[in-house]
């Protein structure tokens, strides 16, 4: 049973748009340039196939990226089909793993629950350790080999094993090939030793348990009817085998969306091979969606004239059309040009320009840029104007000392005994209560005792924390030595503490946004594990969420154009529009012609895309001393001679 919201929103759909949601059973292709409605025909498809099949059983499985992708789809899922949300499954690609691997993995030796390990410094820890007990036999090994990990990380995410990598670096011409595959053997056994799994295990391990159990890819067919993907165009190779092995030879409901002219993670292994092979390999019905809701003409105009010089596109790709009718602004204001003479003019003109736009529309500007450095020196020219302003990006840590002890407590609490956490439980609590513990101590007493380091360190800090909201603390955190399942309890208690600190001092900035960061984290872990969410389901897809929190609502977003895909903003600038910068220096070394080239103008592409009302340009003709050129992608999209 559909609402009326989801009649109001089928009926806006387009020709085109009503096909892509009507399509029947069978492969299908949607070709969605940037602003062409994209998640409301994804999420109408999900509403209309659970509408119709109200009496039936099986779900719908949805794909994404970002976690904030799949929140707003499930939410209009949720409003669309009330009471059907719970026969989809809509979430990152690595957080389908982990769910599939959580009530599969014992097949491979994992058990439901295994850690995650997301940063880098607790897999560097890790490889270390093995690296160490591995020299004491082995005369070539030694711990300086920790370096090899990032290609380590690379042969994973192309599905190489240990036991292929050394075949495969001789023939790439890697130095040292036996031994860095040597190195992955010992790297991948301590994971195993752990019950652990890193990022790119995920993928791997998913990947593996597909392959060599394919009747597992056959549950997963018969639960799951429909596929749906989104932003298809970043998977990687290592991603689309995943999809290829849980698709099996005859499965074919596959439903994905991909614009070839907005991969910008060709770095990490995105590339327009993927779109290629899906479409030999699955034969599916191309749908394209060419006309832009988002931005005025004269954007969607210089956008085809930018995209146009590349060549690994789609060959009958038609144009963008403009499909805005209501535009706020006319039509000479919709693009502004800002050239500077160098780059302190430029942070203090662009600035300038956003402080003189009235407090309520602040929030909804975007400054975009290829690289970090010139949003840090733009958000502090904003902020020297008391214009609030926020540099968005993943971040895989919180910030205080408050919430990295409840994320390293609830750890220790699963992994008694994990040596390479204790440090962090230990000195983030000492920081945030001013105690002077040392986790030295706390493993020699612990090793003495033959008690574990967590019922060591909570009887020292217990003795030396006087009555108050520590104390409380540390009184719930014991109670869940003994009983994982009420780690809630705990969580709950740090949450009010936080919000009394927040409230007693307004400049504690980084708890207001830790402490936003967890409720969103805690909400949304709860509405895509349900309630019974236990402990070790939790730390997992802890592990697999940003911490970043919500901007605030009046705040300047400045972002990187990687950082800004998928979003939209009502006015946009985006700056350091000189040759070096956008396009990279790198890319410029590499030639003309090369995919790195176009790799750039495709975040060029991405950048202005992202305008419903204003875009703003902007360029400086030197940078750090070093005279510029403007960027050929002025040129190209016909604003410099």
């Amino acid at each position: 049973m559909t609402t009326e919201a989801f009649t109001t929103a089928f009926g806006s759909l387009t020709l085109v748009q009503r096909e892509a949601v009507l399509v029947g059973d069978g492969s299908v292709l949607v070709l969605a340039g940037p602003g062409s409605g994209k998640t409301q025909v994804l999420t109408c498809r999900i509403a209309k196939l659970l509408a119709d099949s109200a009496d039936e059983s099986f779900k719908v499985l949805a794909l994404t990226f970002t976690d904030k992708a799949a929140r707003e789809m499930l939410t209009r899922v949720q409003t669309f089909v009330p009471g059907q949300e719970e026969r989809t499954s809509v979430g990152t690609i690595h957080s389908f793993c982990a769910q599939v691997l959580r009530q599969h993995g014992i097949h491979l030796g994992l058990k439901p629950d295994f850690t995650i390990f997301s940063q880098d410094r607790d897999r560097q820890l890790l490889l270390e350790e093995g690296l160490q007990e591995t020299a004491r036999t082995e005369q070539e090994i030694s711990t300086d080999h920790v370096r090899f990990l990032p290609i380590i990380d690379k042969l994973k995410v192309r599905l190489i094993d240990p036991a292929s990598a050394a075949e495969r670096l001789t023939k790439a011409r890697l130095t040292e090939a036996a031994l860095i595959a040597r190195v992955y053997q010992i790297y991948e056994a301590q994971l195993r030793r752990e019950n652990a799994l890193d990022f790119n295990s995920l993928i791997f391990e998913t990947y593996v348990l597909f392959s060599q159990f394919p009747a597992i890819a056959k549950f997963v067919r018969r639960v799951y009817r429909y596929w749906l993907l989104d932003e298809f165009q970043d998977t990687t190779d290592g991603q689309y085998r995943l999809i290829k092995a849980m698709a099996g030879e005859s499965f074919k409901n596959v439903f994905v969306v991909a614009d070839d002219d907005q991969i910008i993670y060709q770095w990490n292994g995105a590339s327009f091979r993927q779109i290629q092979k899906f479409t030999t390999e699955f034969e599916p019905k191309v749908i394209q969606l060419t006309e832009n809701w988002r931005c005025p003409p004269g954007i969607v105009e210089a956008a085809n004239r930018l995209v146009a010089y590349n060549s690994q596109r789609t060959t009958s790709k038609m144009p963008l059309v403009s499909g805005k009718t209501e535009l706020s602004l006319p039509a000479e204001d919709h693009i502004r040009l800002m050239p500077f003479d160098d780059d302190a003019a430029e942070v203090k003109g662009i600035a300038e320009d956003i402080a003189k736009r009235p407090t309520p529309d602040r929030s909804r500007v975007a400054v975009l840029a290829r690289t970090r450095s010139l949003l840090e020196k733009i958000c502090a020219g904003l902020v020297a104007k008391r214009v609030s302003a926020v540099i968005l990006q993943r971040r895989n840590e919180f910030l205080t000392p408050q919430f990295r002890w409840l994320a390293a407590f609830l750890k220790q609490a699963i992994r008694p005994l994990d040596k390479r956490n204790l440090p962090l439980l230990v000195e983030s609590f000492n920081r945030m209560t001013g105690q002077q513990v040392h986790s030295e101590l706390v493993t020699a007493r612990a090793e003495s005792s033959g008690r574990s380091y967590l019922e060591e360190w909570i009887g020292l800090v217990v003795a030396a924390t006087p009555a108050g909201p520590f104390a409380a603390l540390l009184e719930t955190a014991r109670g869940i030595i003994g009983d994982l399942s009420g780690f809630r309890s705990l969580t709950e208690e740090m949450v009010d503490y936080a919000e009394h600190e927040s409230l007693e001092n307004s400049e504690a900035l980084d708890l207001q946004e830790d402490l936003a960061a967890w409720k969103e984290i805690s909400k949304d872990i709860g509405r895509h594990v349900g309630s019974t969410c236990t402990l070790d389901q939790f730390l997992q897809e802890l592990e697999l969420r940003s911490k970043e929190p919500t901007p605030p609502r009046d705040a300047v977003t400045l972002m990187t154009i990687h950082g800004a895909k998928g979003r939209e903003f009502d006015f946009v600038y985006v700056v350091g529009l000189a040759e070096d910068t956008l396009p990279s220096f790198q890319a410029k070394k590499v030639g003309d012609a090369s995919p790195e080239m176009e790799e750039e103008r495709r975040n060029c592409f991405v950048a202005i895309t992202r305008t419903k009302e204003q875009l703003i340009l902007s360029w400086a003709a030197k940078y750090r001393g070093y005279i510029k050129q403007p960027s050929r992608f002025l040129r190209e999209m016909g604003f410099v001679p």
